[in-house]
Formats: C-alpha cells, structure tokens, sequence
C-alpha cells in the first residue's frame, strides 16, 4: 500500500511541469526574478500598468487606495497623479472601454487583469509574454506571441521594445527600433509583471509571514502533545 501511495505521489508531481508547459503554449518560461518587497518596482509597474494597460484592461477587484497604501503612495499624490479624470480613492481600478464594442474590436473583450498573475503559471508568463512578441503578417493586428499563439492583442508596447521576428529556426530575435534597450524593457516587464503580482493576492507577504508563525506554533504544540501522550499511555501500560 505504501509503493501505491508513493508511486501515486511521484506521478502527481511529474505531471505538474507538463501542465505549466502546456499553459505557457510549450514554451519555456523566462525567470522573471520578482520582488513584492521592492516598493519602487512595485510603483514603476503600477505607472506602467496605468500608462499602457489601463485603457483595455481593468483591475476590477484592486482599489485604487488599497494600491497607494500598500506601495507607499500618498493619498495627495495619488489624486493628482493617478485619479484625474474624478475618480473617487475607494473605487476600484476600472476603464471607460463598452465591453460589447471591444468585443468586436478585439475578437473578445480583453480581460481583466486583477487576478492574472494566478490564472497563469505565475508571473513568469506575463514576464515572457511581454517580451515575446513577433511580426505575422497574417494576424489582424500584424503580430503574435510565442506563448500564447494567434493572440488578438495588438503589441502597445512595441514603441519600447521594437520589433522581433522569427529566424530559420522559429527562434525570436533581437528587438530593433525601440525607446528601450533589451535591458532596459526587461526591466520594464519585470516591474508591470511584479506589479500584477501583487494584485493577484495583495497580502501575500503577510500570509507568509504569518504562515511561519503558524507552524513554529503547531512545532511547539506537537512536541507537548507528545509529551501528553507520553503521560497517558505510561499509565496504560
């Protein structure tokens, strides 16, 4: 019975990385070294989001004043800088942009983008999806993605990174024409993929450090129930 369960273990756990492979379009995802504890990436990726994403996807379930708490932005800066348009701080982080229509535009409304960081293989993807674009002619928007096939997002970000294309090989070169350096657009997507992170579960890092609490407790706990048991059977036998 113990083979079984350990043989049944094991297969569990080697098919994980087939899904995740599976998820990313069979492609290997590229490391994308996060930081939630890193409030200046986390403020880079949040401009970046409002810059570029905002205006297509929405952070339906992320408040605007839950955002400038956690990543250290004053309520005052947070009104002249983010809620210009007479948003109030308390709602939540949403566009103007008719879902109906966009689904015309796009093939499907884009989604929204709170809980992404979940939904994929972490945010290793978004990291590799934001540097994986690639010129098709034969897409409507003229481009594709290497982790997500025939994806009906045009590249926004284009202008920063500039343009790839596949080799001989089906390999991705080296951006050309872009703001940025390959360097520095790394960077970019490291900070908006840390940035969407942490929206998928802003407090993760206190569930962690609670969760060490948690079993220093249950450690200490085990060794005086231990002790207990020690005890009641001493007298049975």
């Amino acid at each position: 019975m113990k083979k079984l369960i350990r043989a049944f273990t094991f297969g569990i756990f080697a098919l994980v990385p087939l899904f995740v492979l599976a998820s990313s379009g069979g492609m290997h995802l590229d490391k994308a070294g996060n930081d939630l504890a890193d409030k200046e990436s986390l403020k880079r990726g949040f401009d970046s989001y409002v810059s570029y994403c905002l205006g297509c996807h929405q952070l339906q379930y992320q408040r605007y004043n839950r955002t400038f708490t956690d990543l250290g932005i004053s309520e005052e800066e947070g009104l002249a800088k983010y809620l210009t348009n007479g948003q109030k701080p308390g709602e939540h982080i949403l566009n103007t942009m008719p879902a109906k229509d966009a689904a015309k535009w796009f093939g499907s409304a884009p989604p929204d983008l709170t809980l992404m960081a979940r939904l994929k293989p972490g945010p290793d993807y978004i990291y590799t999806y934001l540097r994986s674009f690639y010129i098709d002619p034969e897409r409507p928007f003229g481009v594709n993605n290497k982790v997500f096939k025939d994806v009906g997002m045009p590249h926004v970000l284009q202008g920063l990174q500039g343009i790839r294309t596949l080799d001989e090989h089906g390999n991705l070169t080296e951006a050309k024409g872009g703001s940025m350096t390959t360097e520095e657009y790394d960077a970019f997507s490291r900070d908006l993929a840390n940035f969407l992170e942490y929206t998928a579960e802003p407090n993760k890092l206190e569930r962690e450090a609670m969760g060490y609490w948690v079993i220093g407790f249950l450690f200490i706990f085990l060794i005086f129930a231990y002790l207990l048991k020690v005890e009641y059977w001493r007298d049975v036998h």
